[in-house]
């Protein structure tokens, strides 16, 4: 089958061929359908099968036969949980509708809001957005949705799980009750779908693979070795095979920097981006390795979602995730389009839970080599069957934090445990007794005086008791 079978129109069928597609990949197939139908859709594939152009694609084709914006509105809302993301959506929405009279725009932190609210005074066909930038357009008075027809959840296992819940809630909020749903993403856990399922309306549901499953293509393979030898392994792995382009997964922002840094001053160029990045530095970062001129890019879980780089041959988990979700995006990366490619694992002996979660997840053993020079002193536990594993248990949602927005601790979090209110000397509860309750409190204080009526401890207390007679 084609997309000429799909009943998209000839300029968008025109943009299809420019950028070489002559087949529509399985999600494709089925998403283009159901949301030209108009309805609501929740569709799971795995990363790099095209769900971005599945529904781009669609929505462009309804915007075209319908009325232009009007000033500060928005026709499509398309909510991202990066800004990576956003700007590799608005890309596709751009290159695709090139043929069309429509506008689009792309709205993230980091970057000055001005320029974006000037954007934004014409009205857009179609607005992609990150949710704390987009409220506080909204708040500006930048941006109304009474001509919003559909909106779309890209990723949206990540969109409605812990630290985005709230924001989102609040988005649905503002927005009309009549509108299409459309939910993107490349996993599905139970609470997810649950929730997910409160806001959509009669979805057709759209698997094209088993659910948290990895690319076929890509070939798995880990490393056992002290935690203390990674960075030493990972430069032989570059040297001795020659890898040009590597994307290396940290766990923590100072781990990515301290990693780029020790590459750097062994020959290796490397580049770290993660949030604590301005976006200039994190685009630029990007572009300077998707043409090729920085080898290496490593990179926080901000980065596993969304990045489009054709032909990326190696994916290192320098530190595996503790979400093993976020495995199977971290090497999604790698084999996208029907391409091979090879995700690394460099794996310690503490990291062993975390490895256990993850082949569970994907219902396989990862394969086990050993590089000479660098047999871990701690042995890393030999992986039990898949068969003798029960399957795990879905992960709950965590609730949000209240006023927790764009990285901002809350107001009471921020003061810490200063006191407030009037009394700024008052540091506890007056009933409380060494972090006991007020009756525990009372009851050892009457012990001490009847095991010592004649101390000090004991004459304070008649004292006190006196005093409160007269």
């Amino acid at each position: 089958m084609t997309f000429d079978s799909l009943g998209l129109s000839a300029p968008l069928l025109k943009a299809v061929a420019e950028q070489g597609y002559e087949t529509p990949t399985p999600i494709q197939l089925q998403a283009i359908p159901a949301v030209l139908a108009g309805k609501d859709v929740m569709a799971a594939a795995q990363t790099g099968t095209g769900k971005t152009a599945g529904f781009t694609l669609p929505i462009l084709e309804i915007l075209s036969k319908g009325e232009r914006a009007h000033a500060n509105q928005a026709r499509v809302l398309v909510l991202t949980p990066t800004r990576e993301l956003a700007a590799q959506v608005g890309t596709s929405v751009a290159t695709y509708g090139r043929n069309l009279r429509l506008s689009s725009t792309v709205v993230f932190g980091g970057v000055k809001i001005n320029p974006q609210m000037m954007k934004l005074r014409k009205g857009v066909d179609v607005l992609v957005a990150t949710p704390g930038r987009l409220l506080d357009l909204y708040n500006q008075k930048a941006v109304k949705f009474k001509q919003l027809e559909i909106l779309v959840l890209d990723e949206a296992d990540r969109m409605l799980d812990m630290g985005f819940i709230h924001d989102i809630k609040k988005i649905l909020a503002l927005l009309p009750a009549k509108r299409q749903n459309l939910m993107f993403s490349a996993t599905f856990s139970d609470d997810i779908r649950t929730l997910a399922k409160g806001m959509v309306n009669n979805p057709v549901e759209i698997s094209v693979s088993p659910r948290n499953t990895t690319v076929e293509a890509v070939e798995q393979w880990l490393c056992p070795v002290d935690k203390k030898q990674k960075s030493a392994l990972l430069t032989r792995l570059i040297q001795d095979n020659e890898w040009q382009q590597v994307l290396v997964f940290c766990r923590t922002k100072h781990g990515a920097n301290r990693l780029a840094r020790q590459l750097d001053t062994r020959g290796i160029q490397a580049v770290a981006i993660h949030g604590n990045k301005s976006q200039g530095a994190r685009t630029k970062a990007l572009s300077g390795f998707k043409n090729g001129r920085t080898r290496i890019l490593v990179a926080t879980d901000i980065a596993a979602r969304g990045l489009d780089i054709d032909q990326l041959p190696h994916v290192v988990n320098f530190d595996l995730p503790n979400v093993p979700e976020d495995y199977v995006h971290r090497i999604g990366r790698t084999a996208r389009a029907g391409a091979s490619g090879e995700a690394v694992s460099l794996v310690s002996a503490d990291e062993h839970k975390q490895l256990v979660d993850i082949e569970r997840l994907i219902r396989q053993q990862i394969e086990r080599r050993y590089i000479d020079g660098f047999d871990p002193v701690h042995d890393l536990p030999v992986s039990r069957p898949i068969s003798e594993d029960r399957a795990p248990r879905p992960r709950r949602p965590k609730k949000p934090k209240p006023g927790h927005s764009d990285g901002q601790r809350s107001g009471e979090n921020a003061r810490g445990h200063k006191p407030s209110g009037k009394n700024r000397k008052h540091t506890g509860n007056r009933n409380q007794a060494g972090g006991g309750s007020g009756d525990n409190a009372n009851k050892n204080r009457r012990s001490r005086r009847n095991r010592n009526p004649g101390s000090a401890g004991g004459q304070s207390a008649g004292a006190v008791q006196r005093g409160s007679n007269r």
